[in-house]
């Protein structure tokens, strides 16, 4: 009887291993076909900080950076951000970007460009000077632009951001914004 439960178990080991082969062989053609799909994906969002006054004729402050993340595994092409305030918002906007008409020597590393009408206070189309594209898996960031307002009265605002290239025209928003409302 022994020798037979011993069989038996013997067997059970053997189709367990080739089952378990079997199924470490479909994982990895899965994993491979992921890698070899041309996937385009983008995530964008905001980091940022507040400093927020109670005072009545105190500065109040965000910091912050878009991001633009390609999750995918093809690279997008011409990436370009639309960063844009609400309307009435209380926001005096400003970042590290440059206007078509700067001079070579005013620009700095990550330093973005302004396509928009400059005089315009709720849009703020920006593209990255020198990056044409970004690669998978590579964050490309519109780093610490400012926002400050007096809450000398109640206060409403946003910022919301968009992503475009040339494989998303019609844009892809930020998964989050900046919201902030005041006394």
């Amino acid at each position: 009887m022994e020798k037979n439960n011993t069989v038996k178990f013997q067997e059970k080991i053997k189709q367990l291993n080739q089952e378990t082969t079997s199924y470490l062989n479909e994982i990895k053609k899965l994993i491979s076909s992921s890698f070899q799909s041309n996937e385009l994906k983008i995530l964008s969002y905001f980091t940022y900080t507040t400093n927020i006054s109670h005072e009545k004729e105190s500065e109040s402050l965000i910091i912050g950076t878009y991001h633009i993340h390609n999750i995918g595994n093809i690279p997008i092409n011409k990436p370009y951000i639309c960063l844009k305030l609400s309307q009435d918002s209380p926001f005096h906007f400003s970042g590290k970007y440059i206007n078509k008409n700067t001079t070579l020597a005013m620009q700095t590393n990550d330093v973005w460009e302004r396509l928009n009408d400059h005089t315009n206070k709720e849009e703020y189309w920006l593209k990255p000077v020198g990056k044409e594209s970004v690669s998978p898996a590579q964050i490309i960031s519109f780093s610490n632009f400012q926002a400050k307002w007096i809450p000398s009265e109640p206060y409403t605002g946003s910022i919301m951001g968009f992503t475009y290239c040339d494989e998303f025209n019609d844009g892809i928003p930020a998964i989050n914004q900046i919201n902030l409302s005041g006394n």
